[in-house]
């Protein structure tokens, strides 16, 4: 029998390795009153996240060696490991390319304009070009400009009767269908976020199948709720890209169950009242304590997994903070047993589990 030094009920609870968490933001530096690197980084411990990737749309955006040195140092006392990604133009505005090879030189190995697509197809392929020869994968968030302009929810059925102005689904498709077109002329790895419509997920089913480097994430809300949340007019509902159909739902949760979608992220975002009394939208999602239930109540549901997904991408490094347990209810997640959370993982780590009715788990501590 394996003997441990505490023994802990995790009854009711999943157990899992820690899990990562693609796409957040942090909002430091410029908008710390919002969210900073340490908060931000709490959430997500609490939720089970052993380590993070930050979102480059900071203030400034975070398009140079200095500014990922900057992050990189604040996270550094982080409770969890805190990664940060790169703007793919400088101050993510779409016309001319960020020094990619100093970030990277830093470790930085994700670059994305998120909050923006890349608007200019010209500037796109130069940039999957660069990042080719480096080494690194670049990040699209696919929304054209034109097509959105005005738009405040999917643009359908639920829009015509609420007589809200839409974002048609072709808006983000136009420019997966691009990005794909030039992963295969350069080579380029490119990871598409937040994918929203079922001919996104077919498109890049497709671009897999064909063996082009593309992967691609989804997250919670675009897995469990659809553009009728907006009936009541609730501004939490209004996110970019926009909650979409029911038919869309399925098949982001079917490209979930055949590896289409490789990872769920949380795309976190933290605003402060100013801010908000400000912006036209909430934009704003569940933080990472409460993203974990959900993804996990979504992937029952549709019979797609029974458990949470480690969450482990290739574009982040092997996590040296492991914690050893993180345990989550299926209504709420909850921090019952952060034993060792932020230390290293002992290679005497023993995890048990015994009887039907009440899962034990014991731990060597080390």
């Amino acid at each position: 029998g394996l003997s441990a030094d505490r023994t802990l009920d995790a009854a009711g609870c999943i157990v899992a390795p820690g899990l990562v968490d693609v796409h957040t933001h942090l909002r430091e530096p410029g908008k710390e009153e919002a969210e900073t690197i340490e908060t931000g980084a709490r959430g997500a411990a609490l939720g089970g996240y052993t380590a993070i990737v930050a979102m480059p749309n900071t203030t400034p955006a975070i398009d140079s060696a200095a500014v990922v040195q900057q992050v990189l140092d604040l996270g550094r006392t982080a409770p969890c490991d805190v990664r940060t990604s790169g703007a793919i133009a400088m101050d993510r505005v779409g016309e001319q390319l960020a020094p990619m090879a100093e970030m990277a030189a830093l470790g930085v190995t994700l670059f994305t304009d998120d909050g923006a697509g890349v608007q200019d197809n010209m500037l796109m392929r130069r940039a999957m070009e660069y990042a080719t020869g480096l080494g690194v994968t670049l990040a699209q968030h696919c929304e054209d400009d034109a097509l959105c302009g005005g738009g405040h929810m999917h643009e359908g059925e639920w829009s015509a009767r609420l007589g809200i102005a839409g974002q048609p689904a072709e808006a983000e498709e136009l420019m997966v269908m691009r990005d794909i077109a030039l992963a295969r002329l350069t080579g380029c790895r490119i990871h598409f976020q937040h994918m929203s419509t079922r001919r996104s997920v077919e498109m890049i089913r497709q671009a897999i199948a064909a063996g082009l480097p593309v992967t691609a994430e989804a997250t919670t809300h675009h897995l469990t709720l659809t553009d009728a949340s907006c009936a009541g007019y609730d501004p939490v509902f209004k996110v970019n890209p926009p909650l979409r159909t029911a038919d869309d739902v399925v098949a982001v949760r079917e490209g979930l169950a055949d590896g289409t979608i490789a990872m769920i992220a949380t795309e976190n975002r933290e605003y402060s009242r100013q801010w908000l009394s400000g912006t036209k939208s909430g934009m704003n999602m569940p933080m990472p304590t409460a993203t974990s239930s959900m993804a996990t109540k979504a992937l029952a549901e549709s019979r797609l997994y029974c458990g949470v997904p480690c969450l482990r991408p290739p574009m982040i490094a092997a996590n040296p903070r492991m914690p050893l347990m993180s345990s989550m209810t299926a209504a709420n997640t909850v921090s019952r047993a952060r034993v060792g959370l932020g230390e290293p993982c002992s290679r005497t780590t023993k995890i048990i589990t015994s009887t039907d009715t009440a899962a034990m788990v014991r731990i060597k501590v080390p």
